[in-house]
């Protein structure tokens, strides 16, 4: 499962294949691993994921110490790149339901917009400030136009 998780204002659904194709030439000037050069938004949903689903490589990666005191840590590691204006974040098919599970959760939890873009090519947008948050995140198809 590859989810881009966006500034849900920072582009339209059906603009976001075009901000997908210049984000994903990595040319900002950062490192990719370092997520204070995100939002606050996109920021604290990553340090909330990291938690069930740490990073492969960065800063942020497990130790190979905690790897071995908890061997279960090796299945659920993903390969975040972090830009601007989103967090991509590629985590193993085996851990596809608990993933998209946490991440659509902290997704709303922090007014973040999720593009859903290995499995039918959504985008999930967080409800608007004083929506029922129980209601279904608002659904953009923009893959495959």
């Amino acid at each position: 499962m590859t989810p881009r998780n966006i500034e849900p204002d920072s582009v339209t659904s059906a603009d976001f294949p075009a901000l997908w194709d210049h984000q994903s030439t990595w040319s900002e000037n950062h490192s990719y691993d370092d997520v204070a050069v995100t939002s606050p938004r996109l920021r604290e949903l990553y340090n909330e994921l990291i938690q069930t689903f740490p990073p492969m490589n960065g800063p942020d990666s497990p130790t190979c110490a905690e790897i071995d005191e908890d061997s279960d840590v090796e299945s659920r590691v993903a390969d975040y790149t972090i830009g601007t204006k989103l967090v991509y974040g590629a985590f193993a098919w085996s851990q596809d339901s608990q993933a998209r599970s946490l991440l659509t959760s902290l997704a709303s939890k922090h007014g973040v917009a999720v593009a859903l873009v290995s499995d039918g090519g959504e985008i999930l947008r967080p409800s608007a400030p004083g929506a029922d948050k129980s209601a279904e995140p608002a659904r953009k198809r923009f893959w495959g136009r």
